[in-house]
């Protein structure tokens, strides 16, 4: 608990040096482009009009783009070197704001006559590269500049990947001002639903909720063997989910989750690779989830509910697995719990932060029976404002709600700046025709095998998540990859692109990339690789569940839900298995023989295997398996006590 609120003095500290103090000239500006933003969010949103007058989608978009990409250059640095806000921030973010003005007085030509200014076309798509750069890093910069700039070499491409060629005037004018760029899908995603969630979490963490989930999950499973392991799942699995990144989550509850339990007598790179993997599933976790499930709603044309159901049990089954590995570890290596004095009291906790878990609830009440998808996030915030009244140590009080103001600022300002970059790949795919080539072009490589076709797109996936965040990767396989194995296959849609989301993920935890593995392994002071490799492990249900859901697409709650009877069971007893045999032990057994690891592993994955007759044969060398192992142990007590 105190090395957590070092930790976000410290954070604290590291932000002041960008935005300054609370009350500073910067941090005031940036409060109030915040504000103002979210004001116009709401007057749009809930189709507010001034004499009878509503605001149009453009000139809402235009306005958002320029409040929020001045956002971000006021807070988010150039350069890690860069502690102060220098001079030509200020100059693009006061460009961005007069152009977005100046844009907003014109939408309605724009959309209906349709522009060709190049030059504030450049303009506007330079300071959204930088705001890329800043946002997603250099590699996320790199493909957005080369997809967006590919209409100008699509002519020259080889096989599947030409298409029709565009001129750079041509480029900019169909990036900057029309429906398949900055006008379409992207903008439409931040500016309309992801902007009330953000909002949610900004306000739901700054009022204490991450905290209180923290010390929720301590006291449910602090007790336990490898109580610490456990909280760091539950914790991270929450706050992803309210967070939706996965290097915000290991930064944010990995700073103590991950020395916590190396104290408890976990290894450096077992403790980050827990907090890596359970960091990366937090971000498809339901209710909130990340931007990545609304930028699939739209893509495939449901409610946002629809993929919130849908990722339920998917979500279930990978923490499954991740907390049996845990427990197991703990239980092989004789881990106990945390000590009764350092668990909070139940009673306590939720008698501080019930008004918390009302709000999920609310919030999820809105989202699937309501169905209030776009405002279900702005009533949930006004409750949490409301109800954080109940309590003296919530109140929100002038300065505690500046504050909160700018983080929710900086939550926007930084998805902005990935989200909104990201129109030039959608359009540069979409006005070359490329889309269409590439779809084409996987099943001929597959030779029209529904299962080639699929392997091919496991690489696909995994090589996009590596080139760039996984929603860059997600966007590209949405329309290129999915119609060819809808098409071949006769799939689900909502299982196909689950699917698709899931193994982009996969690179955040796989070698030769790794980037969550080994940003968990630094904080755990432990060998980047080793820890990699153990969250490879740890993650094993996201390598394998996705091409099961694809066939059998009631596990995402699609399709014959009667076939969840035996589904379900099947694949939690498979899961079972799975992590008894890489840990090498399962409860009421105890230890596991060598020779038997690899058979539980294999015998897993047939019993979570969605076809029946798998399933029975897994049933049967479960059963002989499990006697072989009761009579080895009868014979020899003293081994299977240990």
């Amino acid at each position: 608990m105190d090395k957590g609120k070092v930790q976000v003095k410290k954070n604290a500290e590291a932000e002041k040096t960008r935005l300054g103090a609370l009350t500073s000239w910067q941090s005031v500006v940036f409060i109030i482009l915040t504000i103002l933003g979210i004001a116009i969010g709401c007057y749009y949103i809930f189709g507010f009009s001034f004499r009878g007058r509503v605001m149009f989608d453009a000139e809402y978009y235009w306005l958002f783009i320029g409040i929020f990409t001045a956002a971000a250059f006021i807070s988010l640095p150039g350069s890690r070197k860069a502690t102060r806000l220098p001079w030509y921030d200020i100059l693009f973010a006061a460009v961005a704001l007069v152009i977005s003005v100046y844009c907003f007085m014109h939408a309605q030509d724009i959309i209906m006559i349709g522009w060709s200014n190049v030059p504030l076309g450049i303009v506007i798509w330079f300071l959204m590269m930088e705001a890329a750069r800043r946002g997603g890093g250099v590699s996320f910069l790199i493909v957005v500049l080369l997809l967006g700039l590919y209409p100008l070499v699509a002519h020259l491409a080889p096989g599947v990947l030409k298409g029709i060629n565009y001129g750079f005037p041509q480029t900019i004018q169909a990036h900057i001002f029309r429906n398949e760029g900055m006008m379409g899908i992207g903008t439409k995603i931040a500016a309309e639903v992801i902007l009330g969630f953000l909002v949610f979490a900004g306000v739901l963490l700054a009022s204490g909720g991450g905290q209180f989930f923290i010390d929720f999950a301590n006291a449910i499973f602090g007790r336990f063997r490898g109580g610490p392991a456990k909280v760091a799942v539950v914790a991270s699995a929450f706050f992803g989910s309210l967070s939706g990144s996965v290097f915000s989550n290991i930064a944010g509850t990995g700073s103590f989750t991950i020395p916590t339990m190396k104290k408890a007598g976990f290894p450096p790179h077992y403790a980050g690779a827990i907090e890596a993997t359970a960091s990366t599933g937090g971000v498809l976790m339901p209710p909130v989830m990340g931007a990545i499930a609304f930028v699939m709603a739209v893509t495939i044309g449901v409610e946002y509910r629809v993929i919130m159901v849908a990722a339920i049990v998917p979500s279930f089954l990978f923490y499954l697995g991740l907390l049996l590995q845990v427990d197991a570890h703990a239980a092989k290596h004789h881990l106990s719990g945390m000590p009764r004095e350092q668990i909070p009291s139940m009673k306590k906790v939720l008698a501080r932060g019930w008004h918390f878990l009302s709000v999920l609830v609310f919030l999820v009440w809105g989202l699937l029976y309501m169905r209030w998808e776009y405002f279900a996030p702005w009533y949930a915030t006004i409750l949490m404002v409301g109800l954080s009244f109940m309590h003296r140590d919530t109140w929100m009080t002038p300065k505690k709600l500046f504050a909160t103001i700018r983080q929710i600022g900086m939550l926007i300002a930084q998805t902005s700046a990935i989200i909104l970059p990201i129109a030039f790949v959608i359009s540069g795919l979409t006005i070359t025709g490329v889309t269409g080539s590439v779809t084409s072009g996987l099943v001929h490589m597959g030779g029209g095998n529904l299962y080639l076709v699929l392997l091919f797109g496991v690489a696909a996936c995994f090589i996009m998540g590596m080139a760039g965040l996984a929603i860059v990767a997600y966007i590209f396989l949405a329309v290129t990859l999915a119609p060819a194995i809808v098409n071949l296959g006769g799939l689900n849609v909502i299982a196909v692109h689950l699917f698709i989301v899931y193994y982009s993920m996969l690179s955040t935890i796989t070698p030769p990339v790794g980037a969550a593995a080994f940003l968990a392994g630094t904080i755990a002071n432990a060998p980047p690789m080793q820890t990699c490799m153990t969250a490879m492990r740890l993650g094993v249900v996201i390598y394998f569940i996705p091409l099961f859901f694809i066939f059998q697409p009631a596990l995402v709650l699609q399709g014959d839900l009667m076939a969840l009877i035996y589904l379900l069971p099947s694949c939690i007893i498979g899961i079972v298995f799975i992590a008894a045999g890489f840990e090498g032990y399962l409860f009421i057994i105890g230890r596991l023989r060598n020779w038997a690891r690899a058979p539980f592993v294999i015998i897993g994955l047939a019993l979570s295997f969605p076809t029946l007759v798998v399933t029975v044969a897994g049933f049967l060398a479960a059963t002989v398996l499990l006697v072989l192992l009761w009579m080895q142990n009868r014979n020899a007590p003293a081994v299977s006590s240990i």
